[in-house]
């Protein structure tokens, strides 16, 4: 089991970074936090992968003052999606016809819905802008929805006044990533070990071991 949910996490790590190097490669436009860590990119120098780690740390500084902790997979989340977005740089070719560039974006869509049900169902943690989310809504007591609605308007306007990538592809990507991970997560979810019955449960009352974590998004 252990083997899996490792195997699980790496491959879903690794598949949202080259994600998202292929959402930047078609060039119709980035989910919020991606406009925000190409329009830091844009003014730094850096590359869009060094970017990505840098404010995955620097979110998780947020995350002191929520009382909230990372676990193994959210520190794993803040290194290696970055670390894959620039080998996906490395290796994908930019498009210039509008063919390309929308069977690209369908692709990058696609194996974000994968990649996101691949980590979240390996129940290691959040990565740490889901945490963010989900701990500003427990402190304030904010619905998830409006939790996450709030931090990503701020992201994607300040991402656009930095220079990132707004387009058809970020209103596709708003659209379609919450019903695709939503059919993908009972596939890719880990089974929680079960605990040995205590004494007087019946036959059929197994207890389970808790854990686990309500999705939101990367």
């Amino acid at each position: 089991m252990m083997t899996r949910r490792l195997l699980q996490l790496f491959t879903g790590l690794a598949m949202y970074g080259i994600s998202l190097a292929m959402f930047i490669r078609a060039g119709l436009g980035l989910d919020p936090w991606d406009v925000f860590h190409q329009g830091l990119a844009g003014k730094t120098g850096l590359s869009i992968g060094a970017v990505v780690v840098i404010v995955s740390f620097l979110v998780l500084l947020l995350w002191i003052p929520l009382r909230q902790w990372p676990g193994f997979g959210t520190l794993c989340n803040a290194v290696l999606v970055g670390v894959f977005a620039d080998v996906g740089l490395a290796l994908i070719p930019e498009f210039s016809h509008l063919g390309g560039q929308i069977g690209m974006l369908a692709g990058a869509v696609l194996l974000n819905g994968i990649a996101s049900a691949c980590y979240i169902g390996a129940r290691f943690g959040p990565g740490a802008r889901d945490g963010l989310m989900t701990g500003l809504a427990r402190r304030t007591g904010w619905s998830v929805r409006t939790s996450r609605t709030g931090i990503e308007i701020v992201v994607l306007a300040t991402g656009w006044l930095l220079g990132g990538s707004v387009g058809v592809g970020t209103v596709v990507y708003a659209l379609a990533i919450g019903p695709l991970v939503q059919l993908l997560l009972p596939r890719f979810t880990v089974p929680e070990a079960s605990r040995p019955l205590p004494p007087g449960s019946g036959p059929d009352q197994p207890v389970h071991a808790g854990g686990g974590w309500q999705l939101g998004h990367q």
